[in-house]
């Protein structure tokens, strides 16, 4: 099994605070943590984490940010062997603010010394990946890599965020879209609930939509039909970066080709360990770990 994560990578400030900020002014933070992010390369992460073999496909600058976080992606077991580095050129990242409840403000610089161009991503022989997940922070990467997807008949993972362009056309190209919450508000502002919303998504999707709903689970189409996996009830620590882990354990599961059912429970329960811990890495759980999991909240 080998899996391909196309996007962004960033390195993310994370700033613990009693309370979330509401008005302009000075705050302490009680804990800090300096860390690796973004969407596509914290999914890789989890994949590694869940032991799958995963390539991350990204763009990083020259300078100590962009060194730190391939250093960071390598020790996890993630491949960088396919990472474009500018020269010259600044790093993405990303300053967080997590509240005692867990969750958080993201605040995220994308450098625009990395370029948008594809074109060294044609030196990649993408039919060698089982899965091929995207993000859409690097429209123009996702939708060449959804494309390789059709062109060598490879399930492709959509991580459905919010993000200035229109994602629809990439949306098209997925096998799975997995939609944010207001990444499928954002495409869809005019439906008057999740669950109208997702069924609209199904008729644009090349596949399947689901949206992921936090604490309260996931809900999706198959066969023409809503199903729905509900949360898992955990003390949440640290929010950051659950969506990523989501879809990257998504996307191992679907590598592994268990049901899109099977899939969505696995990947609940993997996003739900990683909220336990501080960080948006640090808390991501080894399968075995997630197995015992799934199995105690089953059966309690």
């Amino acid at each position: 099994m080998k899996i391909a994560c196309v996007g962004i990578a960033v390195q993310d400030r994370i700033y613990y605070v009693e309370n979330m900020p509401e008005q302009s002014g000075k705050f302490i933070a009680n804990d800090y943590k300096d860390i690796g992010g973004g969407p596509a390369a914290t999914a890789a992460v989890a994949i590694a984490k869940l032991a799958g073999r995963v390539d991350f496909i990204g763009r990083v600058g020259d300078d100590e940010v962009g060194k730190t976080i391939l250093e960071e992606l390598e020790r996890y077991g993630v491949n960088t062997d396919f990472v474009k580095v500018y020269q010259n050129a600044k790093s993405s990242q990303s300053a967080i603010v997590v509240d005692k409840n867990g969750e958080r403000l993201i605040i995220n610089y994308p450098s625009p010394d990395l370029l948008a161009d594809v074109k060294w991503l044609q030196q990649i022989d993408f039919s060698q990946y089982d899965v091929i997940l995207c993000d859409v922070r690097w429209h123009e990467g996702a939708q060449y890599a959804l494309e390789q997807g059709k062109r060598f008949n490879i399930p492709t993972v959509l991580d459905a965020d919010v993000t200035p362009q229109d994602i629809k056309p990439l949306v098209r190209l997925a096998t799975y879209s997995v939609f944010s919450e207001p990444g499928l508000k954002k495409m869809l502002p005019f439906a008057a609930d999740n669950v109208e919303a997702i069924k609209q998504a199904s008729q644009v999707c090349g596949g399947y939509a689901c949206v992921t709903l936090g604490s309260q689970g996931c809900i999706w189409t198959e066969n023409d039909l809503l199903c729905e996996q509900s949360g898992f009830q955990i003390e949440v620590v640290d929010t950051t970066g659950a969506g990523d882990v989501f879809h990257g354990a998504f996307a191992f599961g679907i590598a592994q080709k268990n049901s899109l059912a099977e899939t969505i429970l696995f990947a609940n329960a993997v996003a739900a360990l990683k909220c336990t811990k501080q960080g948006g890495r640090e808390g991501i759980p080894h399968a075995e770990q997630v197995y015992k999991f799934i199995t105690q909240n089953q059966t309690s």
